[in-house]
Order: structure tokens, then sequence, then C-alpha cells
């Protein structure tokens, strides 16, 4: 068939087609995907190449096994092109965000609220993160791209809800993967960590396990925290409306009936009555759920529970782990989040803040040798940093491992932003009555 002989309808197909594809190119910004307008233009017009190589050409009927491997292919390429573009579903496996997002919250997470990242690692069997079922690694790396974001919307905000990459999940543990191997091998050692939940698994920077906090230090800001409250540049911090702090809970003898605490918003998994106080240790509370309970009639009192230094300092967990600093959860800082293009002087005592920054992050060898340090195995007295740094905390603050217990987050760490809840189960009660109704397709 000549190109005279081809039926309109095919031009129009071509257009529509190809008007969609050089306008993904553009924003991919990436001019070799050029040639594929030529895979375009025969898949809609000249029809010369078989592309559906896995059914018989000119067949009038496709067996039923043909017609679903035609709709799990085309299914596979279309939910990966939206994955990597567009929107991802996520799901909270834990309450650092309470009473923000709950455990159980499916989410959909916007890839373009920041623009998405181009795929460092893209040879992934899909529909997987980082490992199978059997816990075997769910990709190569045998091709590896250097970082590149596309256009988005915007920017990341002070205040936004946002899924990240962990920075501290380059190394896990296989037998433990939801622990912080870099915690672990401090309060252990690295010999014991490996043998007793090893061996270890070592993941490229967009492989690492997802995580989901707010975000409250941009690049460039100061950030301190004074009995459990948030000052960033000099400012009080506006707490977010769910932020949840841990009181102990005295009554005159009796437990609060557990119907009255699930209806204030308590959550029963993580609270527990001790007879010695007597009352409740741990009870994570945001300021009306506080209100609430200190109005019950079997409620004598309540007290924040505050994390002060103590005669040993602060407390080693915490970033940068130099109890010295008498930095705790509750009382942390000044610390300044580091900016692209910002470059500081070099010193032993500011280096624990930014060693990972410029080894693990930004990819240099440092060392320190006679009391001089060295980048790349020459002196340094000051470095300039080479991306923009943020700073994590979840809402459940005295329940959130973030950026107070691992440091700074990357702006290649950065996935998207949580737009709404499409589904929200509870793990502690049966069907149907574990599906939270209230916050089916709730926007975030």
């Amino acid at each position: 068939m000549s190109l005279k002989e081809v039926p309109p309808q095919r031009w129009w197909r071509f257009a529509l087609w190809s008007a969609l594809y050089l306008g993904w190119v553009a924003w991919l910004g990436n001019a070799w995907f050029l040639l594929g307008e030529a895979v375009v233009f025969d898949a809609c017009v000249t029809q010369k190449v078989h592309w559906r190589f896995w059914r018989k050409r000119g067949a009038v009927k496709q067996g039923a096994v043909r017609e679903w491997i035609d709709a799990i292919i085309f299914a596979v390429v279309v939910v990966t092109f939206i994955n990597i573009f567009f929107f991802q579903a996520f799901k909270i496996p834990s309450s650092s965000m309470e009473s923000t997002l709950y455990t159980g919250d499916h989410l959909f997470v916007s890839k373009l609220a920041y623009g998405p990242r181009i795929p460092q690692t893209p040879l992934t069997i899909p529909f997987t993160h980082n490992v199978l079922p059997s816990g075997k690694k769910s990709y190569s790396t045998l091709i590896q791209n250097k970082y590149r974001r596309l256009k988005g919307w915007g920017e990341v905000q002070r205040g936004d809800i946002v899924v990240f990459c962990f920075p501290n999940g380059d190394t896990v543990l296989t037998k433990m993967p939801a622990a912080d191997y870099y915690a672990v091998v401090r309060a252990t050692s690295r010999e014991y960590a490996i043998r007793k939940w090893g061996p270890v698994m070592v993941h490229p920077s967009d492989k690492k396990d997802h995580y989901v906090k707010r975000c409250v230090g941009l690049p460039g800001d100061t950030l301190v925290l004074r009995d459990a409250q948030l000052y960033v540049n000099g400012e009080r911090f506006s707490d977010p409306e769910g932020m949840q702090l841990c009181y102990s809970v005295f009554t005159g003898g009796t437990k609060i009936n557990a119907k009255v605490l699930q209806q204030i918003g308590v959550n029963l998994s993580e609270v527990y009555f001790s007879p010695v106080l007597p009352g409740y240790v741990h009870m994570a509370l945001t300021k009306p759920m506080l209100e609430k309970i200190q109005a019950l009639p079997n409620v004598t009192g309540t007290e924040l529970e505050l994390e002060k230094a103590g005669e040993d300092g602060g407390d080693i967990e915490i970033f940068p782990f130099d109890n010295s600093l008498g930095w705790t959860r509750d009382d942390f800082g000044p610390l300044q989040v580091p900016k692209k293009g910002q470059t500081i002087p070099l010193t032993r005592g500011n280096l624990p803040l930014y060693r990972r920054l410029i080894t693990s992050y930004e990819g240099h060898a440092l060392e320190e040798k006679d009391g001089q340090i060295f980048i790349d195995g020459k002196e340094a007295q000051t470095y300039t940093f080479a991306m923009d740094y943020f700073f994590m905390m979840g809402d459940n603050r005295h329940n959130s491992l973030d950026s107070r217990y691992w440091g700074f987050v990357p702006e290649d760490h950065i996935v998207g932003k949580p737009r709404v809840i499409w589904l929200s189960t509870d793990k502690n009660r049966s069907f149907p009555n574990n599906i939270r109704w209230r916050r089916f397709l709730k926007f975030v």
C-alpha cells in the first residue's frame, strides 16, 4: 500500500499520537527519543512492522490465551509508564504520621508535584520496587543512569508531606529489612549485626525503601527544637493539625474505657495501662485529643513527656550521634540544612554533620589524616554542596524515626507528594469493620 492509499483515519490517528509523543519527548528533554517517531508513524500509518509479535499477523480472531497476553502486556506497559511519570500507589506501614496519615492508609502519590525522576535503575521487574516475595533483588544494576528530574508542578515547600527514599536504606540487613542498618551497627557492631541478621543487601538510591514525613526544613534553613517546639529561622513553626506528642496520663487507678479512647482517636495498639502510675505511659495525643482526655472524670492529670539531656549529655541515637552536643529528640540543634551551591568551612567539629552527604550522596572520597581533611586525595578546608537537602519529621513527633535520627534527605531521594487516600484499613479489626470508610477518597 502506497501513502496515497492510506485511509484518512490512520493519518488522524498518527496526528494524535504524534502530538502526544512529541510533547512527551519535549518534557523528557532527550532528543534521542525523537527516533521513536518512526515507530509511531509505522504503527499508525504504514504498519510494516509486526509490533504485536506475540500474535499471528493478519488473524481475524485471536484465541483466549493470546487475548490475555495482549491485555497483560498492554497493562504492564501503561501502568509502568504511569508509575514512572505520573503517580504511584503506596501504603503507610507505620504510625509515624498519625493523626495525619494512619497505618493502613493506601495513597496515590503524585510524581508531577515535584517532577518525576528518570529511572536510575531501569532494569526492574514490573510492579516491584526492590525485592521479590522470595526476598531476592527485583532489579539489575547493569544499567545505572545519573540522577535527573523532569519539570514538575512545583518544588518542595516547608510543611509539605513528602514521600522519599530512606537515606539510610542503601544497606539493608536481609533478616531485619525494616531496621536502620547504621543504627543497629552503632548499637552493636558491624560484625555482630551481619552475623545475626545478615547478609546485607545494598540498594542504589532509587531502590531504597520509601518513607513519608513532613518537610520542616528547606535548603538553607536553620532549625532548633526546644522542649519539643520547633523553630525555623528563628520563627515558631506552625504545628500541623494532626501533630501528636506523648503524654503520661494519670488516673485514679482505673482504666479508661477502650471504646472512649477509640472515639477520641487514640491508637490502642500503642498505649498500655501502668498500675504503678497509675495511668497510661506514652499516650500520643493531638491538642484536641489532649483536651478530651483531660475532661474525662477518672483522669487526674497529664504530663508532657520531654526528653532532656542527662549528666552524660544528649541521646547518642540522635543525629549526628555525638552526645557531647546535648541533643535529644525534644532539644535539638541549631542545625543548618545544606543548600546547593553553598560553601561551608570544613572542620573536625562539623564533619560528623556532613560526612555522609559528601561521601554517600555526592560520591567523594573523604579521609582525615594528621588533623587535616582530604577530599578525593586533596586537602580541603571548605566544601561546596552539589545538591539541595531537606529535613523531615513525622507528625507523631515522639513515635517517629525521622531526620532527628538519621539526618538530611538529598533532593535526588524525593519521590512525590501524597494526593489522595483511596483506601484505609485497620489491621486490628476484621473485615468489613477494618475499612475506615470516612477516609475513603480523602484528599491529603
